[in-house]
């Protein structure tokens, strides 16, 4: 059976696996991205032009939602910790889509983030049931990672903008302050084994 499906796109090469799985199950495919997370803003602008050129080249009608930084970090305050940051950022672009898909006459909803092995799968699976039921739109649920990196290697292949963090300036943060670590363990280890010497 045919299912007109939005699929919330948090960026291009995430996008690639659940755009072909969707269309060969049989289902309409249209697109959302909506992420305000995504931080600086010239980030930004780099994924939102990605997702866009590529749904142009898969012929993806996408939508683009709007910038609402202000109500990101408001969801976000006294909730930095990865624990809590996480759910409520997945929470907040999820509903998002969930209503754009109701509003806009599509059959169900699903995301990208459900491809990714660094993303809490049964966290954003439990938040998606739940806003469905809220808002009253069906979620299409499939576990997507088995093609995680099979899209990012084609994203490579053509050149496709392959982001290295999450997307928010937390995550940023913390990739930069983990291979900060990891410099000064190297470090530390070389003048380790020469002093051994």
């Amino acid at each position: 059976m045919t299912v007109n499906i939005l699929l919330h796109i948090c960026c291009a090469p995430c996008a690639i696996y659940p755009i072909e799985e969707l269309r060969r199950e049989g289902h309409k495919v249209g697109g959302f991205f909506y992420n305000p997370n995504i931080h600086p803003y010239s980030e930004y602008l780099k994924r939102k032009e990605s997702v866009q050129k590529y749904g142009q080249e898969m012929s993806l009608n996408v939508v683009v939602g709007d910038y609402d930084i202000e109500g990101y970090f408001q969801h976000i305050v006294y909730n930095e910790a990865i624990a809590n940051r996480c759910p409520v950022c997945w929470w907040l672009r999820i509903a998002r889509s969930a209503k754009f898909a109701k509003d806009n006459g599509f059959d169900a909803f699903t995301t990208t983030l459900l491809g990714s092995p660094y993303q809490d799968q049964e966290t954003i699976k439990n938040l998606c049931e739940d806003i469905a039921k809220k808002i009253g739109v069906k979620f299409y649920y499939k576990d997507f990672r088995s093609g995680f990196k099979a899209s990012h290697d084609t994203a490579r292949s053509k050149g496709i903008y392959c982001q290295n963090y999450c997307g928010c300036v937390f995550s940023e943060k913390e990739r930069i302050e983990k291979k900060q670590k990891s410099k000064s363990k190297d470090s530390q280890s070389r003048a380790g084994s020469g002093l051994a010497r």
